[in-house]
């Protein structure tokens, strides 16, 4: 039987109610989640492993990005057939894409997590665990990059965002749908990434900034990112990249003073291109020498820029890693 290591790092798929705050906490250890998956047993051998126990919305890039190096430290080993991570939903698609990038094995690494807490009335982490492990243990899944796996369905961390607040159904990827499902007797898996991408640097640069475009925006928010010398900006642009004149004004004053600037879309599905040539398009931007971040969201473009300032602070070669 196949070893799987389940890596607990907390979120509402490790929380029950309190009465005393009349909401979810951080209440279950990772033990206590395999405890309540019997039929894991008759899937795989797994250890468990905890790395935190806190709302994902305390998980920072710096955290995740140390979560990449302990992935690498239990799949090197050989007995260890792969990994799965249980992580709160808020910020599981952040942490999903930085572990793509970064862990260096070729191992199954899957992520998953929960809607509904365990002392909720049918509570979705046991079955997400299940399926999680079930795909770990999967020879279809070697090589397929991180996976998000929630509700029997398998996403591909690149592609995957989470869609509803409060839906078990919500993580889907928009463009291209699930990669695989789990089924009682067997994962099946349709197709591969051909986007498998690695940034793997010593460290990451953290003081990077998403900014959400909308309607009358000015250039108010890039002037205070001006002034802190931020180290990097991703704009959320309007369709395929298109912002209000004040918003592009913004864009080159930041490019006027050496900081890397990412145009990404607003719109979950599709991407930034030069469609356009009217001043506030991404195509009237060139002379600025801003980087497009294709389809990936804002989020996503954020964690690509940190872990790219990593490697260098020369904006062609961190453009090469987004057209990659």
């Amino acid at each position: 039987m196949k070893k799987v290591i389940v890596i607990t790092t907390g979120g509402t798929i490790a929380m029950k109610y309190d009465a005393a705050t009349d909401g979810l906490i951080p209440a279950v250890n990772g033990a206590d989640l395999v405890e309540a998956v019997p039929a894991l047993k008759e899937v795989a051998q797994v250890e468990v492993v905890e790395f935190s126990n806190v709302p994902s919305g305390y998980i920072t890039p710096k955290s995740m990005f140390e979560l990449s190096k302990t992935v690498d430290q239990y799949a090197q080993k050989k007995a260890i057939a792969g990994i799965v991570i249980t992580h709160g939903t808020d910020t599981l698609e952040e942490t999903a894409y930085l572990l793509d990038l970064t862990v260096h094995t070729q191992k199954p690494v899957c992520i998953t997590g929960a809607m509904r807490g365990a002392s909720q009335t049918s509570p979705d982490g046991p079955g997400n665990i299940l399926a999680a492990v079930k795909t770990a243990a999967c020879d279809e899944a070697y090589n397929q990059g991180v996976l998000v796996v929630l509700n029997d369905e398998i996403h591909a961390a690149l592609e995957v965002t989470k869609t509803h607040s409060t839906n078990t159904n919500t993580f889907e990827s928009p463009a291209w749908g699930p990669v695989g499902r789990v089924y009682p007797d067997k994962v099946v898996i349709k197709r591969h990434s051909l986007y498998l991408q690695k940034i793997q640097p010593a460290t990451l640069v953290d003081d990077v900034h998403l900014l959400k475009v909308v309607a009358g925006m000015d250039d108010f928010f890039f002037r205070c990112l001006v002034k802190k010398k931020a180290k990097g900006i991703v704009v959320e642009a309007f369709g395929c990249g298109n912002v209000p004149l004040a918003v592009k004004n913004g864009i080159e004053m930041a490019r006027k003073n050496d900081i890397p600037v990412v145009l990404a879309t607003r719109v979950h599905a599709g991407r930034v291109v030069n469609a356009y040539s009217y001043s506030g398009s991404a195509s009237s931007m060139k002379e600025a020498n801003i980087i497009l971040a294709g389809e990936i969201t804002g989020q996503k473009a954020r964690i690509k820029l940190m872990l790219s300032l990593g490697m260098t602070g020369d904006v062609a070669k961190i453009k090469e890693y987004f057209d990659a």
